[in-house]
């Protein structure tokens, strides 16, 4: 089992460990509840260095993204930003989404655990083409301190850089090996920082004492459920392409002589008939759980995602529908026809309820 370099500090904090990809990470510390509201209110902070991260030297890089990455790189080299999309194969599958960050000429990638070794292999595949040397960097840890008052945190912790103050949503940069970058997986505000590992001790340590809450994986997917994010997995794997899982505004064909991988796929899918990512939510009593039923007038589908919403006070889910749905339709629970709303997937957005 992998464990990060912060284990032994879940352990000593009552952190609830369970396996998660071959990594052994908090669930919880105290309650799911507790930890989702102090995120929602305050600030959290999270432990995500199981995620992967890569560095590229020399070559061509910004071709070599070209070719690999859906959305267009050009949106973001030659500017301190990240950008967000997927990996797909030649037949338009998903092969995992990620983040790539670009700042000082040097760029980063974030994605994943449990698609780790297929990135590596399918970026050293087609990187050695344009001269691109991959390095997978295992020592690297990753903090996510978010919420309404994480930067106000960030910016007491001794060491950080207080520019980061000035950072936009997506804008990120480099400090050293150091990268601060304004993005995150909560619907909130704050900063994910990846650090050396030798140095995550002393940043997690310090979040603590000046009152973030630590938080565990539980917490960790409610709130990405209520800012309507996928969860690779989940919501979407290589069986599907990225117009039936809400990430059709990630493909860029602005370019016309801009050949990606998987692109012909694309184009010979017909969107209109193509199913959607969907927001659910449970207007009878029960829990909303992956692989339940969705019916609805004009076709039906399945539950992706699924939980109980601190802040809804309501069962919700995403779930993966035939078009031509309404307003409202059924779920099928435990052999039983429950009602549901389809709504829009982002719940909540910066700790309001945008449905």
């Amino acid at each position: 089992m992998n464990k990060t370099v912060l284990n032994s500090a879940h352990i000593e904090l009552g952190a609830k460990m369970v396996n998660f990809s071959h990594w052994e990470m908090p669930i919880s510390y105290t309650s799911l509840i507790e930890e989702h509201h102090a995120v929602r209110n305050t600030a959290g902070v999270f432990d995500v260095s199981h995620m992967s991260v890569f560095d590229f030297n020399g070559g061509d890089q910004v071709a070599f993204f070209e070719k690999i990455f859906a959305n267009d790189i050009k949106k973001i080299s030659n500017k301190n930003k990240a950008i967000y999309g997927a990996l797909l194969n030649e037949e338009g599958g998903i092969l995992d989404d990620l983040i790539i960050y670009h700042a000082k000429d040097k760029f980063r990638v974030v994605s994943n655990c449990s698609t780790r070794e297929q990135n590596r292999q399918w970026y050293e595949k087609h990187a050695a083409e344009f001269g691109v040397e991959v390095v997978a960097r295992s020592d690297m840890g990753i903090l996510a301190i978010q919420g309404p008052d994480a930067l106000n945190k960030i910016l007491s912790i001794e060491g950080i850089n207080p520019q980061v103050n000035n950072l936009p949503s997506f804008g990120c940069m480099f400090d050293g090996d150091k990268l601060y970058a304004r993005t995150g997986y909560t619907g909130e505000d704050g900063l994910e920082i990846i650090v050396p590992s030798d140095e995550i001790n002393q940043l997690w340590d310090q979040a603590l004492r000046l009152g973030c809450t630590p938080i565990g994986l539980g917490a960790r997917d409610t709130l990405r459920l209520e800012a309507g994010l996928n969860l690779y997995g989940n919501d979407m794997t290589i069986e599907n392409h990225p117009y039936e899982s809400n990430l059709g505004w990630t493909i860029d064909m602005t370019d016309e002589n801009r050949q990606f991988i998987g692109k012909q796929a694309l184009l010979s899918i017909d969107q209109s008939k193509s199913q959607k990512i969907i927001g659910i939510i449970l207007r009878d009593k029960g829990v909303l759980r992956s692989g339940y039923e969705v019916i609805h007038d004009k076709g039906k589908g399945v539950v992706l995602s699924g939980s109980y919403s601190p802040t809804l006070q309501s069962s919700i889910g995403l779930a993966r529908v035939d078009q031509g749905y309404k307003k409202d339709g059924k779920v099928m629970i435990r052999n039983k026809m429950l009602n549901i709303d389809f709504v829009s997937p982002r719940f909540v957005e910066k700790g309001k309820i945008s449905i």
